[in-house]
């Protein structure tokens, strides 16, 4: 499923290049044209409410580290008992301690996993507190393409479209109607042969 995820990304990348050569290439169309770009992870690392809301989730990451830095320590501790002092229990008592040292071991893996897993607190923190800035970042992305007239803005970084002006024209039909046309034809070569 990752393989497909990247595959799909590549291909936006890809199409969203071709776009735009199909745009700088398409001669007196594109006189009229106006096209703006910019740089997402400029923006992001240099506008101070990013930067604020990292600062947040730091101190939050930090107190979750300290957490479990405290309970790893403790499971090291009970680890040391456990070995000065395996000659003096019974193995019933030895057995009850490397069950609690196990337990707590279970607990920190949760724990981590709770707060920097895939679907971890850290992630949920972030996307929450990001999708605000998000987008007043697009609707002043969107207020100056209106206000300059420009007719596509793209993101240097990822390849997209951020923006579309109202005069965009969308090729997609028209590509497909092409492809199908193709397809059409090699199917009828292959079937005379």
């Amino acid at each position: 499923m990752n393989h497909f995820g990247g595959l799909v990304k590549k291909l936006q990348v890809i199409f969203g290049t071709l776009a735009l050569v199909l745009f700088l290439a398409a001669g007196q169309a594109v006189a009229q044209l106006k096209i703006a770009y910019l740089n997402s992870q400029q923006i992001l690392e240099n506008y101070k409410e990013v930067q604020d809301v990292r600062k947040q989730l730091e101190e939050l990451q930090k107190g979750w580290e300290q957490e479990a830095m405290s309970m790893q320590k403790e499971i090291q501790d009970l680890r040391d008992k456990l070995e000065t002092q395996s000659l003096l229990l019974s193995p019933q008592k030895k057995a009850e301690r490397e069950q609690e040292i196990q337990q707590l071991f279970v607990k920190l893996q949760q724990f981590q996993q709770e707060k920097w897993g895939p679907q971890g607190q850290i992630l949920q923190e972030e996307a929450k507190l990001l999708e605000p800035i998000r987008q007043k970042i697009v609707k002043v992305i969107q207020q100056i393409g209106e206000r300059e007239g420009y007719d596509y803005v793209f993101d240097a970084v990822t390849a997209n479209i951020v923006y579309a002006g109202k005069n965009q024209v969308d090729l997609t039909q028209a590509v497909l109607a092409e492809l199908e046309k193709g397809v059409a034809a090699q199917d009828s070569k292959g079937s005379k042969k």
